[in-house]
């Protein structure tokens, strides 16, 4: 028991340590998780062989994994995103495969293992890419949607090549010994099998354990398809009711309960029938994703998720060879450069056949240069099915480990470009031929509404966004908008700037945002602009920069939500409404007198002058619904 608590407070103490590190320093989660394991594994020796087998356990994380990402897949969402995911998806996995598998051939490797090394390296990095997407602004881009659409396929392959690779077993004489270790000598293995039948004898727990053993070729077929049919069925019909029932006991830890149920009997059963655990997983995802407790089951499995992923990751490091690395440093390193040339060039040619130009190919290409994590279950799956050697899966780790190390360097490379290529067009603006008294800048699900709603109103507007595929959905339409760049000023100019009434700022960006309100600004000092806000120190910084009205997002949903809750709690519509009406007026006044004592070179909380003023309009407001009461209680009187 001792052994076990020491080694468990080794694991999650350098989780704790690296992880948030590696977080600040930008690397991601993935790489905390990969150099804690290297921390305790080859650098301190904290830990040994009881790795090998707590990688097994944690191996479940990725079949939870698959199951959180076929919930967000719904059968209909996937089938509208059919032509990317097939088309510049599936083409980057084939492409990249087929090149990184020649390359292992003539490197010497037998057909089978180096389709097995193709497989596992043509996939990028989820984990790393779409965090530093976010962090970076770069999700809503042309190029890092493509970016996710390719994401989106190589998690969606990880099953097929799952369900593959054991049968490229055969094309290597590779088994599996009593210890657990690998040999390739057919006598070797023979002779472990022997042993291990002599010892056994006829083990019929383990026989009534595999529903396919002895079954004729077309037998196997329809068990398993029974199989695949059940999972379908009960995701379908039974989930509901059993979800119900739970529901009825009023306990919080059946759902957990009832969560990890679903992904363990489905991976078991996916066991008995010779298929991958993944797989089953994955598919009753995508059953449950329409279902109405489907986010139940992801607050439930996000924790288990999160930890038994990290401590596969944990163990993949402790498990790295670094001694090789030391011994041939050049030639992996080499090989890790290898193949983020090769699938850089590769998705640099599928941007351009789909029309990526400019930043958003450049993205596209560097961005999903790298080999990923699920590389790592991959490489484990494929040595445990006997598909590849020791030798060569400690190489291909090593290799997948530095190209993620490697990624940071690519986004900085890519920063670079963008920064040099400036706006040298990587979009060309349309031609503007009409003029209104209203500009939107930036048509959004903000700028939409707004649009939708001043048109309606019979005013012209003057339409502008620097994204061909909103421009295009808006023409779609029947709305006319125009493609180009609303904080360059010759695009303003021709868009009648000197002469409109009002500007509506809908930018995501928030610098450009208010690098446009500055400038329209100075413009037309007497131009009305309206714009939307993140929080409420962006509302500070768009006062200061010369906005008139802005809009908080969610402030005027959350007031909505805010009297529901006050009707439901025994006010009357009209009371409900006053209240809204008060705390709107008060906050809108508010924050106009705050953004004259908000400092951007000092904390908020830092700020005496600003604390004090907000405690007394804090006080004012509660003066206002007491002055409020007292008025309603004289009209009854």
């Amino acid at each position: 028991m001792e052994g076990f608590l020491f080694q468990a407070s080794i694991y999650l103490a350098a989780a704790v340590i690296a992880v948030p590190i590696a977080a600040r320093l930008g690397l991601g989660s993935v790489l905390g998780y990969l150099a804690a394991g290297i921390l305790i594994g080859p650098v301190f020796h904290l830990v040994g062989s009881e790795t090998k087998d707590l990688q097994h356990f944690a191996e479940f994380g990725v079949v939870m994994m698959l199951f959180l990402i076929g919930l967000e897949l719904e059968p209909r969402a996937l089938w509208d995103m059919r032509h990317r995911l097939l088309g510049l998806g599936g083409l980057q996995v084939v492409l990249s495969t087929a090149a990184l598998m020649g390359i292992a051939m003539a490197y010497g490797q037998p057909w089978g293992v180096a389709l097995a090394i193709g497989l596992t390296l043509s996939l990028s990095s989820t984990a790393i890419v779409l965090q530093t997407l976010s962090e970076k602004g770069l999700m809503q881009t042309g190029g890092g949607r493509s970016v996710f659409s390719v994401l989106l396929t190589q998690d969606i392959a990880v099953i097929p090549i799952l369900a593959f690779l054991p049968l490229l077993a055969v094309t290597l004489p590779a088994g599996l010994l009593p210890d657990g270790s690998i040999s390739l000598d057919p006598d070797q293995i023979e002779a472990a099998r022997n042993a291990v039948d002599a010892g056994h004898g006829s083990d019929a727990a383990n026989a009534a354990l595999n529903l396919v053993e002895g079954l004729p070729a077309w037998g196997v077929t329809l068990v398993t398809i029974g199989a695949i049919a059940s999972i379908i069925i009960v995701g379908v019909f039974f989930t509901r009711p059993v979800f119900r029932f739970i529901h009825s006991a009023h306990l919080r830890e059946m759902y957990t309960a009832l969560a990890l149920l679903i992904v363990v009997s489905i991976s078991f059963l996916m066991m008995m029938v010779g298929l991958s655990p993944a797989l089953g997983a994955f598919l009753a995802g995508v059953v449950l994703a329409s279902s109405e407790f489907r986010h139940e089951l992801e607050t439930d499995l996000e924790p288990f998720k999160g930890l038994l992923l990290g401590l596969f990751f944990i163990t993949v490091g402790a498990g790295i060879n670094f001694e090789l690395l030391f011994a041939d440093t050049i030639i992996i390193v080499g090989m890790a450069l290898l193949v983020i040339i090769v699938k850089g060039l590769i998705l640099f040619g599928l941007g351009r056949a789909f029309k990526l130009r400019g930043r958003d190919q450049w993205l596209f290409a560097l961005g999903l240069a790298q080999a990923g994590e699920f590389g790592f279950v991959l490489v484990s799956f494929s040595v445990t099915t006997g598909v590849m050697p020791n030798t060569v899966a400690e190489t291909v780790l090593l290799v997948i480990a530095l190209s993620m190390l490697i990624t940071p360097l690519l986004f900085i490379l890519h920063d670079v470009i963008s920064k040099r290529m400036e706006d040298s067009g990587t979009i060309i603006p349309d031609e503007i031929d009409e003029e209104g008294p209203v500009i939107i800048a930036g048509i959004g699900r903000f700028g939409q509404i707004v649009n939708r709603l001043v048109q309606a109103s019979g005013f012209q507007t003057v339409v502008l966004d620097h994204n061909p595929e909103a421009i295009a959905v808006m023409r779609r339409f029947g709305f006319k908008a125009f493609l180009g760049d609303p904080t360059r000023p010759d695009i303003l100019r021709k868009a009648g700037i000197k002469d409109a009434r009002v500007l509506v700022v809908a930018l995501d960006d928030k610098k450009a945002a208010l690098q446009l309100i500055a400038y329209a600004r100075k413009l037309r000092p007497d131009l009305h602009i309206v714009t939307r806000a993140h929080d409420r120190t962006d509302v500070y910084r768009l006062y200061q920069a010369g906005a008139n009205d802005i809009v908080r997002e969610m402030f005027d949903s959350s007031l909505r939500a805010g009297r529901y809750v006050l009707e439901n709690m025994g006010l009357s519509e009209y009371e409900a409404a006053e209240a809204q009406r008060i705390f709107y007026s008060h906050d809108r006044d508010s924050v106009r007198e705050l953004a004259d004592l908000w400092r951007p070179d000092v904390a908020t909380a830092d700020n005496k002058a600003y604390v004090a003023r907000a405690k007394e309009l804090q006080k004012e407001l509660e003066t206002a619904f007491l002055n409020r009461i007292e008025e309603e209680d004289k009209k009854r009187a």
